[in-house]
């Protein structure tokens, strides 16, 4: 997508890019070999000038470098070309970041490898292995795990990063993943329907408190079903983009689903969740 993009080249708009494809030249192969008369020629070298210098980030494959410059909202254009070097992120905490709160659980999965980290057992290891990664791929990870990330562990995560929560309500979907994944058709694995992120909290607690195993097996559970679902949910939204644009492009195929190495343990659920509802009665 990003050979037919123009919008990233600087006083190239919406509208001046529609433009430039309504005249027939649907991608940078083809500017190069006829660039749309309607430009000067001042403009058109300058254009040219800016298509080089894509090509040259493209062979270097700084992805930043398109997320610095294209718009927010075209971000998802990245995707494709970057797929094999994304990262989908998710953690879990203890809370929404005060200053006590701390991260429990971290999932990854590159489209291949699921990886995991837990406090107290592996989680050091994440901010080496997470720089093997240009993209990263969240949802609400902008203002939540991106951040959180970069406090806790005191670093600087540069990556480019495609939020699909903007991504989704760009397409008109809205609310949080879990309410995203249902408007799409997207089902949870069986057992983590209504597990959201405060009951992870409680999750953790149970396995500290405990040290119930199978609460920490089923936060794992629920912490990688997130970033699977992440890569499901990035396709179609990417699919669904480029359905919109006036020349054609072939969807990304959905992979297969890979295997979640844990499993949500009922019994857990629903100990925790009657605990709650005694809490509530008494409290």
């Amino acid at each position: 997508m990003l050979n037919h993009s123009f919008s990233h080249i600087p006083s190239i708009g919406a509208a001046t890019e529609e433009k430039i494809w309504k005249s027939g030249v649907y991608s940078q192969d083809d500017f190069l070999r006829t660039p749309p008369p309607f430009l000067t020629r001042t403009r058109q070298q300058r254009i040219h000038e800016h298509i080089l210098k894509t090509r040259e980030c493209l062979r270097n494959r700084d992805a930043s470098f398109f997320c610095e410059n294209l718009p927010t909202k075209e971000h998802w254009r990245i995707f494709s070309e970057y797929r094999n070097e994304a990262a989908y992120l998710d953690i879990e905490t203890t809370g929404l970041g005060s200053p006590d709160d701390v991260i429990t659980t971290i999932a990854l999965y590159d489209g291949e490898q699921i990886r995991y980290y837990v406090r107290g057992t592996n989680l050091n290891d994440f901010p080496q292995d997470i720089f093997d990664y240009k993209l990263l791929v969240t949802f609400n990870g902008k203002t939540f795990d991106i951040p959180f990330i970069e406090r806790y562990f005191g670093i600087r995560l540069n990556h480019a990063h495609l939020d699909l929560r903007y991504i989704l309500r760009g397409l008109g979907y809205s609310g949080g993943l879990k309410s995203c994944e249902r408007q799409m058709g997207i089902r949870r694995a069986d057992g983590l329907e209504d597990v959201d992120g405060f009951f992870a909290v409680l999750l953790w607690q149970d396995y500290i408190r405990r040290l119930e195993k199978r609460a920490l097996e089923t936060l794992l559970c629920y912490n990688i079903e997130d970033v699977l679902h992440l890569e499901c949910l990035m396709i179609e939204a990417y699919n669904r983009k480029v359905d919109e644009l006036p020349f054609r492009l072939e969807p990304i195929v959905m992979p297969p689903r890979p295997e979640n190495p844990f499993k949500a343990d009922r019994s857990v659920i629903e100990r925790i969740r009657g605990r709650m509802y005694r809490n509530f009665r008494t409290g």
